[in-house]
Formats: structure tokens, sequence, C-alpha cells
């Protein structure tokens, strides 16, 4: 399942190429992947056709772009009516977006293919591919944030978040995080360590790989009590978890199979560069402790048992 690093890379491509840009036309060529838009095909079509993308938003693993009526002043730039509704992506496990050229071949797994109007060098189609069909497009309504802040990271803030999106917490990479919000989150959870990363509610973006990358970089163990954890811990961690982040994204996210791609079509190289996740019973790279596996939530906790001891 990609994670935040991952869906960051996505977002910063899709910026580059379909921001201010018309939709043309749409095809849905299998209506599986738009299931969760209820109002069905015709209603999917006519939202998007000649639309305008204004900005391409994530907050923590959530990806939408929002849209306004062609003609309504509405644009990249502002000065027009905030828009109310956006194209929301979910990825799940193999979703892609990919940005091509009307030459190229169509994907064996395309099942929704985007025109976008033309622009100097830029591709025209943005596709939606999708082997195991768990991710999916649809339309939703934009709201205004709890807090008056940007709904997420997006070239142009935006008071407005994608309704799906608004109960999540904002995610370390996001200049509006709080960490005092975050640290009173944690601190009121009696759970493990690494079961509060995973609450979105607490802090998004975070998943199972770079909960353990996080985790090692701090020093603290998965089932550490969150009611045990003190301020100087806390601190220490979610800039372990920024970093860690942050170093993903200039590789280019992590990917252990070709179902992870960038809008390119290229794959991301973390995975080389992960501490502990994946290396059970190879050397710490801290200390040379072998790797511990142990299993959590019907996945895998991987950690040093030197390094990151239960208390």
């Amino acid at each position: 399942m990609p994670e935040l690093p991952e869906v960051e890379v996505v977002r910063r491509g899709l910026a580059r190429w379909v921001r201010g840009r018309t939709i043309i036309s749409v095809d849905v060529l299998d209506p599986r992947s738009i299931r969760r838009h209820s109002l069905g095909t015709e209603d999917f079509i006519g939202n998007l056709e000649h639309a305008t993308v204004l900005d391409v938003v994530r907050r923590g693993k959530f990806l939408w772009m929002p849209l306004a009526v062609e003609g309504s002043g509405g644009g990249p730039d502002g000065g027009g009516p905030l828009p109310g509704v956006a194209l929301m992506a979910h990825l799940g496990m193999s979703g892609q977006l990919l940005m091509q050229d009307p030459h190229v071949p169509d994907e064996k797994h395309l099942k929704v293919r985007i025109r976008l109007s033309p622009a100097d060098g830029m591709p025209e189609q943005l596709r939606f591919v999708d082997q195991r069909i768990f991710g999916g497009l649809f339309v939703t309504a934009l709201v205004p944030t709890p807090d008056g802040g940007p709904g997420g990271l997006g070239e142009t803030p935006l008071p407005e978040i994608a309704e799906e999106a608004a109960h999540i917490a904002r995610d370390p990479l996001d200049p509006y995080f709080s960490f005092e919000d975050f640290y009173r989150k944690v601190r009121s959870r009696k759970t493990g360590l690494k079961r509060a990363l995973l609450d979105q509610g607490v802090i998004s973006g975070i998943g199972n790989i770079y909960a353990d990358e996080a985790l090692w970089r701090a020093r603290l163990h998965y089932a550490r009590p969150t009611d045990t954890l003190r301020r100087a811990d806390a601190e220490r961690l979610v800039d372990s978890a920024r970093d860690v982040m942050s170093d993903a994204l200039a590789a280019g996210g992590t990917s252990f199979d070709s179902l992870y791609v960038n809008v390119n079509g290229d794959s991301g190289y973390f995975a080389r560069d992960l501490e502990v996740y994946g290396r059970e019973g190879e050397p710490c790279r801290r200390c040379g402790t072998p790797i511990k596996r142990m299993a959590f939530m019907n996945r895998s906790s991987h950690f040093c048992p030197k390094c990151q001891r239960s208390r």
C-alpha cells in the first residue's frame, strides 16, 4: 500500500502536468474503478468534463484535485470563487496515475482515461491504471477545514478539504502540523506507540513501513505505552518520521514491485535504504544486533532489540 512519500511523489508530478488545465473528455473503461462515485458513470463524467483542475492536494495518503467549472473565474492563481468539488484519487494496492501522450498504447489494466487541454510539451492524457482494482476515482464535495488552514499540501493553499479526508489529522510534512495537538492525542491514548502512529486521527500518512523506520531512528519500541511517552521522546519521534519520509521523497518513494510508480512510470528506490523493515535477521546498522520481526496487527513490526528497548 503506498504511504505518504509515494503519494506525495505522485502529487508533485501531477501538479506539474495538470494544474490549470481543462478536462476535455473522460472515458470510463471499467466502471468498477469509479464504484465510489455513487451517482454512476454519467454523473462522474458530467462533473469532470469542461472543469479546470485548480491544484493537486494531499493530506496524509488522501489525494484530490479541486475543480472549477469552466468560465467561473476560478484558477490556479486565485481570482475566482473557491471550488466546491474535487476529483478524489484512491490508489489502493496497485493504482497508478500516469501522464501519457495519445500515441502511447493503452496499458493492460487501464481503467479511466482523462483528456486534458493541450499545453506546450505536456502529455495530454491522465490515465488511471489499476491491476487489482482496490483503488478508484470519484468526485467529492469540498468542505471548510476545521482549523481554517489549507486542506492539505498543495501549490495554492485553499481552506477547503475533501469531505472523505476531513476527519484525519495533519501529517508531519504539512506546514500546519501541530506537535502540541499530536502530543495531546498520543498521550491520551492507552495503546502501543506504533498503533498510535497508524491511527490517522492522531497523525496521518504513516503506514507500516515508515512507522518501523521512524521508531528505529527515534530508538523507541513499537509497543511502548503511549501514556508513558515523554515530550522529548515525542519530539524525537516526529522529527524522525519527518526525516525518514523526506529521505524517501528524495529517493522517489519505496518500490517493492512494479505496481508503485510515479506519473512518469518510474519506480522509487528508497527500499535499498530501509534500516529495519524487511531486514529480519540482518545486523542493525547502528549496533550490529540482528533485526527482529514480530507479528503486529496482521502485519509485522521490525525493530532492533538492543537499540529499541520496550522500556
